[in-house]
């Protein structure tokens, strides 16, 4: 994990409104939120964390607690019926002059399956409200290096496409990204010396059911640049621990230089 977080310190719970969908990829949605007035903008993988109602729930309560430990007690005290569901997101874009984010989730499997975000996701339509807590940044480097490697599945390209267009123009670097389709492939800002390499399930000749092989696999077979890296794995659990491992162990990268994040982990449902 980072060792330094750019993190709120007037952070507030805040209601936001949804204001458009849009179904971008295959298996991507992307939600833009409004109603977030004194958000900030904290670039890179700026992420937050989003309050759903539960079925039967008419109102939306949420924690009057704003520390980081005092609001997930407070959470956890309400009887579970009465808590709202909690996930965390980075932001796809901010537009703090207009209180407006777009929070971009990924869709797998059917309705029936999905998981509360995916569903709210699939269903919003203007009007609809949900709880907003803003937590920063979490890519902060805080060594020198001579470039970036920057690895995650779907669930991270939000956070890797923030990350790219805030790094200097002078960055070289791979950033590694596998997705579910081809058709979810995203234009994104980067610096001309980053290396996008997309991975895309679909396309592979080998059949692949857990997210985050075939990047594990890739990295395991890359070329990588010479020099000093600062390293950022993010995505499903065995994905970013995985490819921590590898670059420790088997290309010698010192632990400090490598930053890992498990966003999920798969087969394993989150049930809060």
């Amino acid at each position: 994990m980072g060792r330094k977080k750019n993190t709120p310190t007037d952070r507030q719970f805040m209601t936001a409104e949804v204001v458009k969908t849009e179904r971008i990829s295959p298996n991507f949605v992307r939600v833009t939120l409004a109603g977030l007035e004194g958000l900030e903008n904290w670039g890179a993988d700026h992420w937050c964390r989003l309050f759903f109602t539960r079925q039967g729930q008419d109102v939306l309560q949420l924690p009057t607690r704003t520390s980081e430990i005092g609001w997930y007690l407070q959470y956890l005290a309400k009887p579970k019926a009465r808590r709202p569901w909690v996930r965390a997101y980075t932001v796809r874009d901010a537009r703090p002059e207009v209180g407006e984010v777009d929070i971009d989730f990924v869709i797998h499997g059917d309705l029936d399956s999905m998981g509360p975000a995916g569903k709210f996701a699939l269903e919003a339509k203007p009007g609809d409200r949900l709880g907003f807590l803003d937590q920063g940044s979490a890519f902060t480097p805080d060594h020198p290096h001579d470039w970036t490697l920057l690895i995650g599945d779907e669930t991270a390209l939000p956070a890797i496409a923030g990350i790219c267009r805030e790094l200097p123009g002078s960055t070289e670097g791979v950033a590694s990204i596998e997705i579910p389709s081809a058709e979810d492939k995203q234009e994104f800002v980067a610096p001309a010396g980053m290396d996008i390499r997309w991975i895309a399930r679909d396309e592979s000749s080998q059949a692949h059911e857990k997210p985050g092989e075939l990047a594990l696999k890739a990295l395991a077979e890359a070329k990588l640049p010479d020099g000093e890296v600062h390293a950022h794995t993010i995505g499903e659990s065995a994905l970013a621990t995985g490819a921590r491992r590898h670059l420790i162990s088997e290309r010698g990268v010192p632990k400090r230089n490598v930053d890992f994040v498990g966003y999920w982990r798969y087969g394993r449902a989150q049930t809060s």
